[in-house]
């Protein structure tokens, strides 16, 4: 299955999201778009990064450098590379360093200094145009080399959202989010969204904080918060937590941050997980893993070391399984916290 990936429409068309999600993309997707083999990504070679080292199938070390915007230095950037990692000569079972290393520079478009640089150097490096491109609904990513005018292409999993808040008092929502949510389906798209209006809607007191490039928390301040959408690059979506009842209280009622997990509209497991995505899957995720790299003992427990989260039935008896009832649930236990 392809990878979805995060992109915004511009003023001439469509592009990624960011430089990291356009590198995240064409890593999972590298020997199915360009037959390469994927090696290493972000590789320290004397200080500098690559973003992409990979082995064509004659055994070449291919250092591929990825840009979301033109740049000017790209090929100085690829000569470097190349002069550090043949010092280096790492991969020897796998690369045949008798063959040249391929050189490539990916961007949506090239510097005329880009192609003067490429003139003189010694070294051949290839330079691909990066599109994306829209048909109906149907995106795709199209790499075209511009000297022979080559193409590779292949699907991008993306949906294009089309929601308008019906409250004119929400304020409009963050690039951020909209960037997150084109992996996930229509009603993926519509369920986040309505859940947003619904938090920013209950309370004047409710705002929207973005707290890096991965998280969006709601609440008042940081010591009050209610709810929370955080990207995970492993689905490409975002997850969402609440703050409410741990399922493991007893006598006193202990609010925490739990993690939910969705089938569109609908919650079909929680777990407690105070800080980041914690270390909870579920059992057909676990299945997924080679049995050498999965804990000794999986078992799902009430508390936030388990491995894998609970059913809902088993978290709240008198709650309904709906994203709606959950987060009524949070809104009213945020409500007597302040």
């Amino acid at each position: 299955m392809l990878a979805g990936a995060a992109l915004r429409k511009t003023g001439e068309g469509w592009e990624f999201a960011s430089e990291a999600a356009l590198e995240n993309f064409i890593w999972e997707n590298l020997q199915q778009l360009l037959s390469f083999t994927p090696l290493k990504r972000q590789y320290a070679a004397k200080g500098e990064f690559c973003d992409i080292l990979a082995l064509n199938e004659s055994k070449q070390l291919v250092i591929l450098e990825l840009k979301n915007a033109e740049d000017r230095y790209v090929i100085q950037q690829l000569t470097r590379y190349y002069d550090n990692l043949l010092d280096e000569r790492l991969f020897c079972e796998q690369i045949d360093y008798h063959q040249p290393v391929k050189l490539i520079a990916a961007a949506p478009s090239f510097h005329r200094h880009n192609l003067i640089d490429c003139k003189y150097n010694l070294l051949k490096i290839d330079l691909l145009q990066i599109q994306v491109l829209k048909d109906n609904q149907q995106f795709q990513l199209c790499l075209q080399d511009i000297s022979t005018n080559q193409t590779w292409s292949i699907p991008i999993s993306y949906q294009e959202l089309n929601f308008s808040s019906t409250k004119h008092s929400i304020s409009e929502t963050p690039q951020l989010l909209l960037d997150w949510l084109g992996a996930c389906s229509a009603e993926e798209q519509q369920a986040i969204l309505k859940l947003r209006e619904k938090i920013l809607s209950f309370d004047e007191r409710i705002k929207e904080q973005i707290e890096s490039r991965n998280t969006i928390r709601y609440g008042k301040g940081k010591s009050k918060p209610v709810a929370e959408f955080c990207y995970q690059r492993a689905s490409h979506k975002p997850v969402v937590f609440f703050w409410l009842p741990t399922p493991n209280s007893r006598q006193k009622e202990v609010i925490g941050r739990l993690r939910l997990w969705l089938e569109s509209e609908i919650v079909t497991h929680l777990g407690h997980v105070p800080e980041g995505f914690g270390r909870m899957k579920l059992q057909s995720e676990w299945d997924a893993i080679p049995r050498e790299k999965r804990p000794r003992n999986l078992y799902w427990s009430l508390s936030h070391k388990s491995f894998m989260p609970v059913p809902i039935s088993q978290g709240y008896n008198d709650v309904s399984n709906s994203l709606e009832s959950l987060a009524d649930l949070a809104l009213t236990k945020w409500l007597t916290r302040i």
